[in-house]
Parts: C-alpha cells; structure tokens; sequence
C-alpha cells in the first residue's frame, strides 16, 4: 500500500469571496427587497434608515435660529410653574393669547415637553422629525402603491418625497416639527380614504384634527381629502362610490376644521381679525372675511424683513408671491441652492407685474390644477378593462390627477397671496405640497422606465436622486452648529441682511469683534433702514470700545425703533458698561422729550437717573442673552 492512499484526504478550503462579489450579492439582496409591494411596513425600515443617513445632524449641534426661541425660551416646555395641560391656553412659543405672536400648535409643545425631562440636548429633539420623516415616506410610498396598484410607481413615490432635499430644514431643524407632525395628520387622513365607507370619516376626522393641532396649515386636507377620495376610490375600493366617499370625507374634514377652530377659539382666544372688511366687496370677498372672522387666526407678526411683500399693493404682492412660488418649484426638481433664510433683500417688492418669475409661477399655479383636471375626465374615459395597458394608463392619469391639483393647493396658504406670513419664503412650506410632486414624478418616472430600455434614461432617474441626497446631506450638515447655520446662509443667500446680522451675533459670541463688525456693516448696507441692523453695528462699534462712532447708528436705531425695548436696552447697556452715559445724560433726555410714552423715553430717563442703583437698565427690561431660557414670569 503506497503511502499516499494511507494519507487522510485533505480538506479543500472553501474561496472567499471578493470585495466585488460581496457588493454584488449585497446589491442584489437590496434589489429583491424592493421586489416587495411597498406596504407602509415594508416602506419604513428603509426610508428609517435613508432619512438618518441624510438628515440626521450632528450630536453636537446647539440650539439654532428659531430653536432658541421655540426650546430654550418657551416657559411651557421648560419654565416652572406651567402645567401640563396649560398646553392649550399657549402659542407655539409658550406664550399666553394676549402676548400671543401667532401659531397655535400645541402638539409640537406636547412632545417638547415629554422630551424636554429626559434631554435638553436639540439632537434629541430632532429625532422626533427624522422618524416622523420616515413615516410619512412610508405612508406616501404605501397610498400611491393601493390607487396605482403598481409596486415601481410606489417605491419611487415614498423615495421622492423621502431623499427631497427641500425637505432638509423642516426635518433637520427642530422646529420643522410642526410640519413633520402637520404632514402626518393629513397623510394618515389619506390612509383613511382606503377603510370602509362606514369607518372612513372616523379615520379622515382623526387625521386631520392631529395635523390642525400640529400645523394651521393642515387645513389645506379640507379639500385635498375630498378631492383624493374622488379620484383614488375606484383603485382602492370593488365598489367605489366615489361621490358618497367624497362627500363624506369632505364632511369628516370639514367636522375636524369646526372642532379644531371651536376648541382654539375657547381656550385661546385671541382680538381681532387679520385684516379690515373690504370696501364694497364682492360676495366671494363677503364669505372670505367672513370665514377670516370666525377662523380668528392668531394674528401674525408683520416685519418688512422677514417678509418684504407686507409693505406691497395688493399686484405686486401676488407678483411677488409668484415668483417666490416657481422659484421654490425650482428647488424641488434642482436642489442647487438651499438655504435656511431667503429674508430682505433677497425676496423684494418686484418692480414689475409681469416678468419671468410672475409668469412661470402663475402658469405653474393655475396651469397644475389644470393638468390634474384633465387627468381625472381622461381617467373617467379609460376602459376599465382589466388588460395591462388600460390599467396601466388610469394608474398613471390618477397619480396625475392628484398629484396635479394636491401640489399647488397644498402650497397655497405658504404663498402670500391670500393672507401675509411672517416669512416670505422657507423650504420647509414644501412639506405637505411635496405629496403632490412624489406621485406626478414617481409616475412620469415609472412611465420613462418602462416605455425606454436606454441606459441613459435609467441614469438620469438615478441622477435625480443623487443630486437629491447629496443635496440633503450637505445641507444637514449645515445644522452642525449656529456658527456653521450662518455661514451657510449667508453663502447661499448673499443678499439677506438677516443672514448676515445673525452671522455676526454667532462669530461676536465667540470673542471675534473685528469679524462681527463686517458681517454687520454688510447687513447694514444691504438693510440701512433697518433698526436692528444700524443698533447691532453700533453695539460692535461700543464693544470695540468705539463709543463714539457707536453713538451715531444708535441714535439711527432709536429713531427707527423708539419702541422696541430689547434694542434700546441693549445700546443703552452697552454704552453704559464702557462709562459713555454720562458724557450723553442731556442728549438722552433730550432725546425723551422728543418720544414721550416711548420705551425709548422710559429706558433713557430711567438710565440717566437710576442707572448707578441698577447698574445700567435694569435687569428685567435687559435683552436676554444668547442660549439664555426663559425669564422668571414668563
């Protein structure tokens, strides 16, 4: 016997497979997930964890512009002495209806709170969005596949509205909250429409009330939720009565508006309503005011720099407003630009009705719901036969229909047009008309696919994408600090005044004075009849210890604003920290005589004669500081 058959046989050890192998095998196991019919539970694992990758900020960042006021000064979320439920007598900022600036979404204070005893920390807070971002991409990527029946038009729906990098402030921004919740009310009001007809306006009722409580511009679910019943009910139900189904989802939102308003009317109530009666109006203006005056919005604040269209005739306005408009459709489809501040002079007054801007948004304005209606009577015409091709077709004319209609009357009360915001443009009133966008694009893009086998067709979809989430990424990380938020701003928007005033207070309170005070004269000169920005100037002059170059923008400032208490206080501070009142005690109280019953009259004669008592304003009438939370009583 030779010695080789004595030998045991050897173990062939088994190849191991290469890095490109492994990416193929792991590529393909992803494709066969999405081989899946996109059910909100197959949906949300992935969109959970794209939105993290896309959105989710760094775990460092601190309290960025609006979130200083809506977290670290709201006495509900974090002041002592407010209880729970007091939620519904408070404004969005925590403040009562007499003191009131508007926007009254207690459900967005609610989770502040909760949150507010395990983390003050703002990356905790902005989970909230980024899963609730999950959500509704889930619910998006869900309700298009039930009325298209088809798996591609579902996923590249849930993934539109999911990776938009136009969505990236409402998400990645704490306070964008209120449009992640508002969006989650009317979506699940539309996951509603697919119940049976007897629990369908319980769950359209449901829906809608939480988005209303969340965000007052949920209240575009109104007629998008009857509109949606009526064209998506053949596809979602074998006996469809799409007109009783649309009549009694009209009704459970229209009940939802009623309680919503009832409820806010007793519990906050608030004077007033937002404009005058017209002179000799028409009948549609008669049941427009006369909604306004049951609706009793609380009144909004109106500031020529964060909204420049306030001091606009009423055309120049609705130009203005249209230009805002297809420029923000424009974001949607090219995400090149993003930025967290679109404020004076970036947005201005057009000089013009009619130029590029005015005509592109009033043909995207009217010319879409247009689209969307003839996409419904086309629908109405199609076989119902069930062969591919006409099932096919209604897929495509309903995602057309809706879509159509539901993207421009989702954006309509962000336009400025029938009632002036505080903003004039932010990316995060995108949120809900976005809806819209998902279903027209998914469909076109499923179109294209099937209809052309050219690589090049399948890689500009991917293009899409790509521009999409590399967009959103950068523009997360924009959220990496206050520092950070500015500079990004002010780079994207170079022509707002705001950008750079605010960069100025970021890089002042890191001790860098030479580099706030060119941040603030370049917000003086894009703004110089702004107060704010002739005060802030001359507040880095007087720290500068440039107390008399000071002394000129703050006269400037108080002429502007002579009452506006926290710029008086903090001038008057200022100079009296540098030891500059006392050469300016009969300036001052000249300047008193001249603005009695001012702030201005008050905080001046009161640091001329008790200024060594308080030294300086006193303490209660002195701005608060940066990150500073709410005063004692507010």
């Amino acid at each position: 016997m030779t010695q080789s058959t004595l030998d045991p046989p050897q173990a062939t050890e088994p190849r191991r497979a290469s890095i490109s192998e492994r990416v193929g095998a792991a590529r393909r196991a992803l494709l066969r997930y999405f081989d899946h019919e996109p059910t909100f539970w197959v949906a949300f694992t992935p969109a959970l964890i794209v939105a993290s990758l896309l959105f989710v900020r760094s775990p460092f960042s601190n309290y960025i512009f609006d979130e200083q006021e809506a977290l670290l000064a709201n006495p509900y979320v974090n002041g002592d002495g407010i209880g729970f439920w007091e939620v519904f007598r408070r404004d969005f900022w925590g403040l009562p209806p007499e003191r009131s600036i508007g926007s009254y979404r207690p459900i967005p204070n609610i989770v502040w709170r909760l949150l507010w005893s395990v983390s003050k920390l703002p990356f905790l807070h902005h989970w909230v969005n980024v899963v609730g971002h999950a959500i509704n991409a889930a619910l998006v990527a869900s309700f298009t596949f039930a009325f298209t029946r088809e798996r591609r038009v579902g996923w590249l729906a849930g993934g539109v509205f999911l990776t938009s990098a136009v969505l990236t402030e409402a998400v990645s921004g704490v306070v964008g909250i209120a449009d992640v919740l508002g969006g989650l009310g009317v979506l699940s009001a539309l996951a509603a429409l697919r119940l049976p007809l007897g629990l369908m306006p319980i769950g359209v009722a449901l829906g809608l009330t939480f988005g209303l409580f969340s965000k007052e511009s949920a209240i575009v679910g109104v007629p998008l939720l009857a509109w949606a019943a009526l064209v998506t009910a053949p596809a979602l139900h074998e006996r469809p009565r799409r007109i009783l189904r649309a009549l009694f989802a009209s009704l459970a939102a229209v009940a939802a508006l009623v309680f919503y308003t009832e409820f806010r009317r007793r519990f906050f109530p608030v004077g007033g309503i937002p404009r005058p009666a017209p002179v000799d109006p028409s009948l549609a203006e008669q049941a427009l005011h006369a909604f306004l005056k049951w609706f009793r919005q609380p009144e909004l604040p109106s500031d020529p720099i964060n909204n420049p269209l306030v001091e606009a005739d009423t055309a120049h306005r609705v130009a203005g407003a249209l230009r805002v408009y297809a420029r923000g459709l424009g974001q949607v489809l090219f995400p090149w630009t993003l930025s967290g501040d679109y404020s004076y002079p970036a947005e201005p007054v057009p000089e013009r009705l009619v130029f590029p801007g005015s005509v592109m948004g009033a043909l995207a304005l009217i010319g879409l719901p247009l689209v969307g209606l003839a996409a419904f009577v086309a629908s109405l015409r199609t076989p119902r036969a069930g062969v591919e091709a006409p099932e096919r077709r209604l897929a495509f004319l309903r995602a057309v229909a809706l879509g159509a209609v539901w993207l421009p009357v989702a954006y309509f009360p962000h336009s400025n047009i029938l009632v002036l915001l505080p903003t004039v443009r932010a990316e995060r009133f995108w949120y809900l008309p976005l809806f819209g966008a998902a279903v027209v694009l998914a469909a076109v893009f499923a179109e294209v696919l099937r209809r052309s086998r050219k690589p090049v067709v399948h890689r500009l979809v991917v293009a899409f994408f790509a521009v999409q989430t590399i967009a959103a990424r950068g523009h997360a990380l924009d959220y990496s600090d206050d520092l950070t938020f500015w500079r990004a701003t002010r780079r994207a928007v170079p022509d707002s005044a705001k950008a750079h005033l605010n960069y100025s207070v970021m890089v002042g309170a890191r001790g860098r004075l030479e580099e706030r005070l060119e941040a603030n004269r370049r917000a003086l000169d894009l703004a110089p009849h702004w107060a704010m920005a002739n005060v802030y100037y001359g507040d880095t002059l007087c720290r500068l210890r440039r107390t008399d170059e000071a002394w000129a923008h703050y006269l400037r400032g108080f002429e502007l604003a002579p009452n506006d208490p926290n710029l008086i206080a903090l001038a008057l501070q200022c100079l009296w920290d540098q030891k500059a009142i006392a050469s300016r005690k009969d300036e001052l109280l000249e300047i008193a005589q001249r603005q009695p019953g001012t702030w201005l009259a008050f905080l001046a004669t009161d640091i001329v004669h008790n200024g060594e008592q308080h030294q300086g304003v006193q303490k209660k009438y002195r701005p608060r500081s940066y990150d500073e939370g709410p005063r004692q009583g507010s």
